[in-house]
């Protein structure tokens, strides 16, 4: 019996059929796009599934014109598999010629989690920034801010904090119902931060009239959708239409959402080669079958098969060899600890040039952090 499928920008459940998805949102599907979008495993594997207005980001980027890659992280839990999505996202961008502004929700942690500034700021750095340098991100073309400290420039943080009163005079709570269903003060709230850490990049005082991509999951598209609308509303300021991108969730361990309370749901990039280890052999989603006999004679199936959605999107960058993973899979000649092997060794070997990365990344990036503003 399948599950009922929930897709809200705070939670996510049952079975997801993304073809649904597609027309529920009204988003557009991916289609083929220029080959240097091949070099990202993301959109070469079909990660990257479906669009809003991209078409204006691709042309930024063949005729060498300026344009923003915004994202957003919010400061709570360890950085896992699932965030790497997103920031190979956004470091590829990058390399194509974006500038990448990060928001630190630590208003919207405080506002709905309770957490404070000073425990926010921490992880922020400790966690997320820290890794997404190792990953690759380039400190040289990027702004990374705190919603509550967006800039030590007063005219910036004046026009920042400006624009958020502004989107208030411009949404209505039968708005706020009709997107997101249910809503709270709190909801409210996050959901105007968000908007204007997307649209503020297009001010004067910032980047100017430039396209503005935002890659996110699908749950988050309410977010893109009320922005969108605000921003052709507001008569003061003339914005260029948020461009967006949406791709595949990464699977927990368990094969449903990853969840931040539940270290075993996922793989943190602190985790030790006896700890992955552990977390794969035990949690991760098997598309085996019961017995060997039953397996051998049927195969497995890697389209659930956490281990090799793992290597999909993220371990295996040689389509060669993927495909023959898959082969020996569905066919019974490989069996589900030996797939389950496979990716253990893939996670442990990125995992263990990444841990000494992030050892040289964190002395950069407390003073960029505030300077870069």
């Amino acid at each position: 019996m399948k599950k009922e499928t929930k897709i809200t920008p705070w939670e996510v459940s049952g079975d997801i059929d993304y073809g649904k998805l597609i027309k529920k949102f009204g988003v557009s599907p991916m289609k083929k796009l220029p080959e240097v979008f091949n070099e990202n495993i993301l959109f070469r594997r079909g990660a990257i599934f479906a669009h809003r207005d991209f078409q204006r980001i691709l042309e930024s980027i063949e005729k060498k014109k300026k344009f923003v890659m915004m994202t957003g992280l919010m400061p709570t839990g360890k950085f896992h598999l699932g965030h790497v999505i997103i920031a190979k996202q956004f470091i590829f961008y990058q390399k194509l010629g974006a500038k990448v502004y990060i928001a630190v929700a630590d208003i919207e942690a405080y506002a709905a989690r309770g957490q404070s500034l000073e425990e926010s700021r921490k992880i922020a750095f400790e966690e997320y920034i820290s890794n997404y340098v190792a990953l690759g991100l380039d400190l040289k073309n990027c702004e990374i801010y705190f919603q509550s400290d967006r800039s030590n420039k007063a005219e910036k943080a004046n026009a920042y904090y400006r624009l958020q009163n502004m989107l208030s005079r411009y949404v209505t709570f039968n708005e706020f119902r009709g997107i997101y269903g249910d809503v709270s003060p709190g909801k409210m709230l996050a959901s105007l931060l968000q908007a204007s850490d997307m649209l503020h990049p297009q001010l004067k005082e910032f980047e100017g009239s430039v396209p503005v991509l935002v890659p996110v999951g699908i749950d988050q598209d309410p977010h893109l959708r009320l922005a969108r609308d605000i921003s052709k509303r507001i008569k003061e300021l003339k914005f260029i239409q948020l461009s967006s991108t949406y791709n595949l969730f990464l699977p927990g361990l368990g094969g449903g959402k990853m969840s931040a309370s539940d270290a075993n749901s996922f793989i943190s990039l602190v985790d030790s080669p006896k700890e992955v280890e552990r977390k794969i052999k035990k949690y991760a989603f098997s598309g085996g079958r019961k017995t060997l006999d039953e397996h051998r004679k049927k195969g497995g199936n890697p389209d659930v098969d956490v281990s090799f959605q793992y290597l999909r999107f993220l371990f295996e960058e040689d389509d060669a060899k993927l495909k023959e993973i898959e082969k020996k899979y569905r066919s019974g000649e490989m069996l589900t600890s030996e797939l389950k092997q496979i990716t253990i060794n893939k996670i442990n070997a990125f995992l263990k040039v990444h841990q000494e990365k992030r050892k040289k990344a964190k002395s950069k990036i407390k003073d960029f952090v505030y300077n870069s503003k």
